[in-house]
């Protein structure tokens, strides 16, 4: 009888295991989320507002604000999204058009954003790459600016149906301090 009970309670411990390894404790063994869908907020036609600060790592407080549109369209109904965007300067003297292509990559799970420049014919690279964590995104990549190397970061904030904020910034000395140079706000 008692090989008998402790036979069952090596049966009950073996079946308990996997249970346990499921739990937080033990996240590397949790299902990975789909991000695939963390853009569809922006799918659709937004007012922009952006404020620019052109003269970067330089301690500058002069920024220069625009206007305009800021259209993002699914591609091919896939997890790919591409965006068009045209703002002017409030005193109508400066203009930005720009292109985002936005790629998910289901096997990393994160996403790549690449600037297109149709004048140019030319993507930006590398790609500023990351992924979403609730309702904020971010995103990082390196480039050299003036002769030096910089991190750069997009966040994506203040997520709703009508309204979204992103904001670019740049460290010179490997994160731990960023300027926001690029505030975009979007409505509808």
């Amino acid at each position: 009888m008692k090989s008998y009970k402790c036979a069952l309670l090596v049966v009950c411990v073996m079946l308990c295991i996997p249970l346990y390894a499921q739990t937080t404790d033990n996240p590397a063994l949790l299902p990975q989320r789909d991000g695939s869908h963390d853009f569809d907020f922006l799918i659709g036609d937004w007012k922009a507002h952006v404020r620019r600060l052109p003269d970067r790592l330089n301690n500058s407080n002069v920024w220069v604000e625009y206007d305009g549109i800021s259209n993002h369209h699914k591609l091919l109904d896939s997890n790919a999204n591409f965006e068009e965007f045209d703002v002017t300067s409030t005193d109508k003297k400066l203009r930005i058009k720009a292109q985002t292509l936005r790629l998910y990559n289901p096997a990393t799970r994160q996403w790549s954003i690449y600037l297109v420049d149709l004048d140019n014919g030319t993507l930006d690279t590398p790609p500023v790459v990351g992924g979403f964590a609730g309702k904020r995104g971010e995103f990082f990549h390196q480039e050299n600016f003036k002769g030096r190397t910089i991190l750069v970061r997009y966040v994506w904030l203040d997520i709703s149906p009508h309204s979204s904020r992103m904001e670019q910034s740049f460290s010179p000395d490997g994160g731990k301090t960023w300027e926001v140079n690029w505030i975009c706000e979007l409505s509808r």
